[in-house]
């Protein structure tokens, strides 16, 4: 499937103009619908408003692919505390699973903490399959909005298998599972339910970071692909500043109040909060700044992984920084091999997860991998740029 090329300019707020950009590079979105929807919004109740409207009128039309992903769209941008939140979200998975009942998508139900995780499977396009991948999005994703990547892999020959951990799309909202940063469980339960003795493992945008520590403790992981990495949020700042941050956490009840406050101002900071204590079903500000510095260099244990690992970034993305891929780069001691990749403006692929170029990101992981499943193992450690 060609997905569209370049980033485009729909919205003036950076963050409403990235979602609407990977609604569009993901390739089940009509540009002008896009455009229409960018005019009229210009608050979160705008954009859940527009896109239910637009999925109705796609839905009307016979439209069931771009009216699922308007529901997404939708979905996303709802209040947790709303009942809103899972009748969208029971009423995309409906259209979905409808709109795409050709693709022969096995779905799966794996046993997790006495519930389930859902799995979805797609068959190689070629016999014998070059390998099997399991793959996954990172933060509140859902294992269905990335389909085109779960697909495109299949199309390459390869047994994909695509779930969602705890916290995540249906996992939580069917099942209740609450988020958990250890992520060799939920990966050890895949590959435990399908018998899998031997797998690469993708994780994207934060699911890159959880694809490091799973690997770190999951053996029949042989290559690893962080889509991007995140390493340690505190990385980002000055070490003085690290240290202050360190003393203010202390200071819980004056911290609970200064992120409400600035929730208030920011509405973006607003939706990332409580996003968070959605999915890790907690109440207070401050849980949803420990669930995120729960994401450090101490708990990743990258020098634990003995993998291949393809660090995958752009240049410009201000959700995962490159200066995170190069500390994760520098940690990954014990590896295998490490091979960079970092998209550039020119290549259109310069935003978090390469959204503007999917085609160009998606076919040099492919090559990576490819590649070193073909290639023999040694134990020498090699860092390249890919």
């Amino acid at each position: 499937m060609e997905l569209p090329i370049g980033y485009q300019t729909f919205h003036k707020e950076k963050f409403f103009n990235y979602q609407m950009n990977r609604l569009h590079a993901l390739g089940y979105a009509r540009r002008a619908d896009i455009e229409k929807a960018a005019k009229e919004i210009k608050t979160r109740q705008d954009y859940v408003r527009v896109f239910k409207q637009l999925a109705a009128e796609a839905q009307a039309e016979g439209r069931l692919k771009n009216s699922a992903f308007y529901l997404r769209a939708a979905e996303f941008f709802v209040e947790p505390s709303s009942p809103e939140k899972n009748s969208i979200y029971r009423q995309f998975s409906e259209t979905f699973y409808t709109a795409f009942t050709d693709e022969k998508i096995a779905r799966h139900q794996v046993p997790y903490n006495g519930r389930f995780l859902p799995a979805m499977e797609l068959e190689a396009k070629a016999s014998p399959a070059k390998g099997v991948i399991l793959l996954f999005g990172g933060f509140d994703s859902l294992i269905e909005e990335f389909f085109v990547i779960w697909k495109f892999f299949a199309e390459a020959g390869y047994r994909v298998i695509a779930f969602e951990g705890p916290g995540q799309g249906g996992a939580l909202r069917l099942y209740g599972q609450v988020f958990d940063h250890d992520w060799e469980k939920p990966v050890a339960a895949i590959l435990n339910h399908f018998n899998i003795p031997e797998a690469a493992l993708i994780g994207i945008s934060m699911g890159g970071y959880w694809a490091i520590r799973a690997a770190a403790f999951e053996p029949r992981i042989q290559q690893v692909v962080s889509w991007s990495p995140v390493y340690d949020w505190m990385e980002q700042i000055p070490g003085f500043a690290q240290a202050l941050l360190r003393q203010m956490l202390k200071w819980e009840g004056m911290m609970n109040a200064a992120i409400r406050l600035r929730m208030k101002l920011f509405p973006i900071l607003d939706h990332a909060i409580r996003q968070t204590l959605y999915m890790t079903q907690k109440d207070q500000p401050m849980d949803a700044v420990r669930w995120m510095l729960g994401m450090n260099r101490r708990h990743l244990s990258s020098d634990k992984a003995p993998q291949d690992v393809l660090l995958v970034g752009g240049e410009h993305d201000v959700f995962q920084p490159v200066k995170l891929l190069y500390k994760q780069r520098d940690a990954l001691v014990y590896a295998r091999s490490v091979s960079t990749r970092i998209f550039t403006t020119a290549e259109h692929a310069d935003m978090h997860c390469q959204m503007g170029n999917l085609n160009l990101a998606m076919t040099e992981i492919e090559t990576w991998l490819r590649a070193k499943m073909e290639t023999p193992r040694s134990t020498n450690v090699l860092i390249t740029n890919c």
